[in-house]
């Protein structure tokens, strides 16, 4: 299991908003910022910075991003674990998304100061 991994804070609020599985993917979606959109059977998820979902759409705000600072080979396992376990274990929700690339987590802002010494408390390092 890795245990030490890198990981950034990106800058601004965040929020995951759900649309219909149907829908195109909407313009708002886009632009700076992590963004992350899934379409399954059963819905269209969107993931971006959150002054860019409309009132009006189904959201949930008030998140967190931190990006995993890889590389990591595809067959590396106990990434994402090693950095989960410290804030499951403490009540923390978390949502992960992975791209080619890397992982990002993003946690309730409400639990940030929380999350920070627990991440560094594991023998993580946070920028």
């Amino acid at each position: 299991m890795a245990s030490h991994v890198k990981l950034r804070l990106l800058n601004g609020a965040y929020g995951v908003a759900r649309l219909h599985p149907s829908d195109p993917v909407p313009a708002w979606a886009d632009g700076g910022g992590f963004v992350s959109i899934s379409r399954t059977d059963d819905e269209l998820s969107i993931v971006c910075l959150q002054d860019r979902i409309p009132p009006n759409a189904r959201s949930d705000g008030g998140w967190s991003c931190f990006k995993f600072q890889g590389p990591f080979a595809f067959d590396e396992t106990g990434v994402v674990l090693s950095v989960i376990a410290p804030l499951s274990t403490h009540g923390i929700g978390i949502f992960v998304v992975s791209t080619f690339d890397g992982d990002h987590m993003l946690i309730k802002s409400s639990d940030l100061e929380k999350a920070r010494g627990l991440l560094v408390d594991a023998g993580h390092s946070l920028s």
